[in-house]
């Protein structure tokens, strides 16, 4: 018995047991943290995926039109439900933003507009909400194991997200204009230019090749170099290379007078038999529009040479009756005998005119000779034709020249029959079956609706150019805005008359554009009332 006991006295067999039993807490313990660590970390990424899947939701609404801040907040509350599988606070399985819960659970979650990236400025109106920030309601995990250390729960886990849409133009002649209204020693990338306020002012572009406020230049959209790539992008129907984005372009180099025969191409003139160039194999498609009223005749060729497309013959006694070439800032008595839809008056009377309108004599007053144009084309004076109602507002009491050009597109009796100009030479309003650029079917030209873009219609970005000291090629440059023009004119050197003592006085140079301002570039696509835009908005999270 002694024995025995002595013997269990120095047993170790059992020494471990305590501290065994000791260490299951730790262990429990450092289990239960991992097993409820999880759980915390996996309804974290839950409210987080929701927020983020919320904040682009609600970005894809911000298109700055009517009610957009509401259709973005519906869209987080009603076009999306996320669910958690991981909160267990009785409060339900959809993730929300704000909004009624039940009694006890947050509805703290928020949703902010901001007008800027860097959220100093929020956002005042649906058209300046351009960011979105969403901020979900806070969930709890109630821990299973680790209240054993007292942890009961994670507390209350919240997410958000900031969200914007990255816009581009495509599809479009990537023509870029130095913002007429920038001023001297302006050092503000975004001086605005107020389209909307200018809508059928005459809009000289000079293309002297220096980019001055007034002049225009060309985008890179990444399709080879030199000037047969900027020949395609400028004439044909669907302009090759990358889209434009919204804000942040590229300039390129390469104005020359022969790029801008792509834009004449819209007018029915093949400057040089081979205007609608092959780039890179491909050979595009340089349709003209339907409607291709001009200041010109030709005979039976298609270019600006020879027997192809020219100013009406005049001489020193005779050119008034002949083309339209006003000496003042005035309407004319004259009756042209061929006229196209012209400049403002106070451009037109001479090369550079007297323009007051900004840009130093580059913007006009979007007051031209309607007169002058219905008795050389219509054989009276203008009486009311253009509706209003029908064609929309008529700044000067009576219509734009775009308004002009639309309503004679919906009947082209109006623009179907040539005239006859001086030297055995015709004037063609529209194009002619078999002839320079028509299309193969009637009615031989593009007409404007739906999914096609109207030839005579392009947007521009406006770009600062003193502020980002643009010289030729240019990188990641902000863009003020896109804009639509209506092209007034064919670019061609045009002077008083044709030969005699002070003929060669110049009226118009090659390198210009005359253009007209319809507004800014609306969302949306091609057609009737958008220029010629395809515009792809895609949603992107910024944190």
């Amino acid at each position: 018995m002694s024995a025995r006991r002595n013997s269990l006295l120095r047993s170790t067999s059992g020494a471990v047991a305590p501290t065994v039993a000791l260490s299951l807490f730790g262990l429990i313990a450092a289990g239960g943290i991992a097993f409820d660590y999880a759980r915390m970390a996996s309804l974290d990424t839950e409210l987080q995926t929701a927020a983020d899947q919320a904040a682009l939701a609600a970005a894809t609404q911000l298109d700055g039109k009517s009610n957009a801040r509401q259709r973005a907040t519906d869209a987080v509350n009603n076009l999306i439900q996320n669910d958690t599988r991981f909160a267990n606070d009785s409060c339900g399985r959809a993730v929300k933003v704000g909004g009624t819960v039940s009694p006890g659970c947050n509805n703290a979650g928020t949703i902010t507009f901001y007008q800027d990236k860097p959220k100093t400025t929020l956002a005042t109106a649906d058209s300046n909400a351009n960011f979105v920030e969403v901020t979900v309601n806070s969930r709890t995990a109630f821990f299973a194991l680790t209240p054993i250390v007292s942890a009961f729960s994670s507390g209350g886990l919240s997410a958000a997200a900031y969200a914007g849409v990255g816009s581009a133009i495509c599809k479009v002649p990537p023509v870029m204009i130095c913002n007429p209204d920038e001023p001297t020693g302006n050092g503000n990338a975004y001086y605005d230019f107020n389209a909307n306020g200018r809508k059928g002012f005459g809009l000289r572009l000079s293309g002297d090749g220096s980019y001055a406020p007034g002049n225009f230049g060309y985008l890179d959209t990444g399709y080879g170099s030199g000037a047969n790539a900027l020949l395609a992008a400028l004439g044909w129907n669907a302009p090759p290379g990358d889209c434009s984005p919204l804000n942040g372009v590229s300039t390129k180099t390469g104005l020359n007078a022969s790029v801008i025969d792509g834009l004449n191409t819209r007018f029915d003139i093949d400057a040089n038999g081979n205007t609608c160039t092959t780039v890179n194999g491909v050979t595009g498609t340089c349709s003209p529009s339907v409607n291709v009223r001009k200041d010109l005749v030709r005979g039976n060729a298609c270019g600006i040479t020879g027997n192809g497309w020219e100013e009406n013959d005049a001489t020193p006694s005779n050119y008034r009756d002949k083309r339209y070439r006003p000496d003042s800032a005035g309407a004319i008595t004259e009756t042209p005998e061929i006229m196209g839809l012209p400049r403002d008056m106070c451009h037109a009377w001479s090369l550079s005119g007297n323009c007051t309108g900004g840009g130093n004599g580059r913007i006009g007053n979007g007051q031209w000779d309607i007169n002058a144009y219905w008795r050389s084309n219509y054989g009276a004076n203008y009486a009311g034709e253009v509706s209003a109602a029908t064609y929309g507002s008529q700044p000067q009491g009576y219509p734009t020249r775009y308004q002009v050009y639309q309503w004679e597109m919906d009947d082209l009796s109006r623009i179907s029959t040539p005239k006859a100009g001086t030297g055995g030479k015709t004037a063609y309003s529209k194009p002619v079956a078999g002839m320079c650029l028509a299309t193969p079917t009637a009615p031989y030209g593009i007409q404007p609706g739906g999914t096609t873009a109207d030839r005579r219609r392009i947007s521009a970005a406006v770009l600062n150019c003193n502020a980002l000291g643009i010289n030729g090629h240019e990188v990641n440059q902000p863009v003020v805005k896109w804009v639509d023009l209506f092209l007034v004119e064919p670019s061609i050197d045009r002077s008083k008359c044709k030969s005699g003592s002070g003929c060669n006085e110049k009226y118009t140079n090659k390198t210009d554009i005359y253009a007209e301002i319809i507004g800014e570039t609306p969302n949306g696509t091609v057609g009737t009332t958008a220029g010629q835009v395809i515009q792809r908005n895609v949603p992107y999270l910024i944190e």
